[in-house]
């Protein structure tokens, strides 16, 4: 079973929730918006290409909800014709889904292609039949154009995850031949593999396809590659999530704390790094989990080359340098308490819980994307 997909009725989105993995997989379903905003919010469906396929169906199941032989007003009060309270109740949807999680990009935009899609045909429906559509008939149609926008966006990443696999897997073929190593190690931080996209992943796809196809360099030599995984504190993705996929791949994976990156890459255990991206800067810098940049820095202090792997929907044109991507800021007990089983910290202490931080571009290698190897300073 897919981590994301819509339910058979088409009314209901089904997850698997993450925030129960490792210890136990569970897929639940979930049909209101406040249980969609809920999961997202909470992190039982997380990754930014992930929440993009979530927002999608999840716009297409509330649209689906919709189709009644009677209009009905939306939540903020709309009235008028069934095509027009029909997309704002839409509307009102998608701004309740995007409020969730502010910093990752491709939830925005998911949101507001499949409404796209929907004021798209209306008006095609208005230009055949101009007045008033038939109330039932005027919302399923609109219905269905969410419902195909997002298996458009769903099939779309399964083949963007392909294409950054491919590309990234050819890079670590050009690291093998630069450094004359027919093994190279592989540090990622945080999760960007299957359970955070569609298939494959983002940073974890070149590892996972290579481990699936092979990988080989110029001279026909197989390389192996050995993964260090960041627990990634305080929500715990490496350790949990990450170990998880790649251990069942059957991945040669390696679970390291945070502050222990610097031991490996100065005892020259690392020869790459990769990263997913929440946001990229229209001048190359990228927002990711809480770590990456301090990751990056110490990448650049021992000459190890640093990949930020994301889809190119993750690139903001719009936002001008990191400094202008809102970071969001989470619950404190998510430090204090959440995966210790116990308060560790002193009641009311104070604390700051920022979920991403940005990596400078001039930090980045490059950025893998769908349509290839860029460099942070040409997109």
């Amino acid at each position: 079973m897919k981590n994301v997909e819509l339910n058979e009725h088409g009314n209901g989105v089904v997850i698997i929730d993450q925030s129960l993995l490792p210890g136990e997989e569970k897929y639940i379903e979930l049909k209101t918006p406040q249980e969609m905003y809920e999961a997202i919010k909470s992190l039982r469906v997380r990754g930014a290409p992930a929440i993009g396929i979530f927002a999608g169906y999840a716009m297409a199941a509330l649209a689906r909800q919709e189709v009644k032989p009677q209009s009905v007003k939306s939540c903020c009060g709309a009235s008028g014709s069934s095509d027009e309270v029909f997309m704002q109740n839409l509307m009102d949807y998608g701004e309740l889904l995007k409020s969730s999680r502010p910093t990752a990009v491709n939830l925005a935009w998911a949101v507001d292609r499949v409404i796209h899609a929907a004021r798209v045909e209306m008006f095609r429906a208005r230009k055949e039949k101009p007045g008033i559509m038939n109330v039932n008939a005027g919302a399923r149609r609109l219905a269905d154009a969410v419902q195909r926008e997002a298996f458009a966006i769903h099939e779309e990443d399964v083949e963007m995850c392909k294409n950054i696999s491919r590309c990234g897997m050819e890079e670590l073929a050009r690291i093998s031949a630069r450094t004359g190593r027919d093994s190279l190690g592989v540090l990622t931080h945080c999760n960007a593999g299957p359970l955070a996209t569609s298939e494959y992943g983002t940073a974890l796809g070149p590892i996972l396809m290579a481990n699936e196809e092979g990988l080989f360099g110029e001279n026909g030599q197989k390389i192996s590659l050995k993964v260090f995984a960041d627990e990634t504190r305080p929500l715990l993705q490496g350790a949990r999530l990450t170990t998880y996929e790649l251990m069942k791949a059957g991945v040669d994976v390696t679970l390291i704390c945070d502050n222990m990156a610097s031991l490996v890459m100065k005892n020259g255990w690392v020869q790459a790094c990769f990263a997913g991206c929440d946001r990229v800067a229209a001048n190359g810098d990228a927002a990711n989990k809480i770590g990456t940049s301090g990751v990056a820095i110490l990448a650049k202090h021992y000459g190890i080359p640093f990949y930020i792997l994301g889809p190119s929907s993750s690139i903001d044109v719009n936002c001008p340098t990191g400094a202008d991507i809102p970071i969001e800021e989470r619950n404190p007990d998510e430090i204090t308490s959440l995966h210790y089983g116990q308060q560790v910290a002193p009641e009311g202490v104070k604390c700051y819980n920022p979920a991403f931080d940005v990596t400078d571009h001039e930090l980045i290698t490059a950025i893998i994307t769908e349509k290839g190897i860029l460099k942070p300073d040409s997109l």
